[in-house]
C-alpha cells in the first residue's frame, strides 16, 4: 500500500500564490526535492498526480483539481479504507497558526477547515496525519493573530502572500516537506517530533 501525500488549495494560475495553497506549494516543493517528476492530470481522480518513491517507499502525491471545499473527491479515490487512511498525510493551510510554524497532527477533528471536513466526509474517518502550516500574522506569545469576521476571514486566506512574508513562508514550506518525507521514512511520531518542535 503506497503513501499518499495530499496538498490542499484551490486549483487556478488566480490561486497559485495564495495563502489557501500553502498545502500545495509544500507537496509541490517535496515533488521537486524527490524527483518526482511532472504532476500530471488523472481524469478520474480529477488531481494533479506524480508517483514515485521516498525513503525507499512508494509514494502517490496528489493535488486535488477540485476547489478546496470538495478536496475529498479526489483524495477518496488514491485511499482506499481505513488501513489506507493511516498512510494518508494532508498537507494545508491554517489560520490558527502563526507564520513560520507547522504543526502535525493524527486523527484529530478538522478545526474548520473546509478541505479536511471534506477528506473526512469522503474517507469515513479523521484517522490519518496531517501537516498545518500556519498562514497568520504571529501575535503575543507567538499565538497566531485572530481574524474576526467572515468577510476578513476569506480575504487574508485566498490572498496574495506578501514579499515581506517569503522567508517565513520558505522556511514553513522546507520544514513540512521534511516532516513528510520523515513520516514516509520513520513514521508519524517521529515526523510529528520534528515538525511540532520549534
Amino acid at each position: 500500500m503506497a503513501f499518499v501525500i495530499a496538498g490542499l488549495g484551490n486549483p487556478g494560475r488566480e490561486y497559485e500564490e495564495t495563502r489557501h495553497n500553502a498545502g500545495r506549494m509544500a507537496v509541490k516543493l517535496l515533488a521537486k526535492q524527490e524527483d518526482f517528476g511532472e504532476l500530471v492530470f488523472n481524469k478520474t481522480g480529477n488531481a494533479l498526480v506524480s508517483k514515485g518513491a521516498i525513503a525507499g517507499e512508494n509514494a502517490t502525491l496528489v493535488l486535488p483539481e477540485t476547489m478546496m471545499n470538495l478536496s475529498g473527491k479526489s483524495v477518496a479515490l488514491f485511499v482506499k479504507g481505513s488501513r489506507a487512511a493511516e498512510k494518508l498525510l494532508v498537507v494545508h493551510d491554517d489560520l490558527d497558526l502563526p507564520l513560520g510554524t507547522i504543526k502535525m497532527v493524527f486523527g484529530r477533528g478538522s478545526g474548520g477547515h473546509k478541505g479536511v471536513e471534506s477528506i473526512m466526509r469522503a474517507l469515513k474517518t479523521k484517522n490519518f496525519a496531517r501537516i498545518r502550516i500556519g498562514i497568520s500574522a504571529a501575535g503575543k506569545k507567538n499565538q497566531a493573530k485572530k481574524i474576526s469576521g467572515e468577510e476578513k476571514v476569506i480575504k487574508h486566506v485566498i490572498g496574495k502572500w506578501k514579499p515581506s512574508e517569503a522567508a517565513a513562508l520558505k522556511k514553513a514550506l522546507e520544514k513540512a516537506a521534511e516532516a513528510a518525507r520523515l513520516f514516509i521514512a520513520d513514521g508519524v511520531s517521529a515526523a510529528t517530533m520534528f515538525a511540532n518542535t520549534r
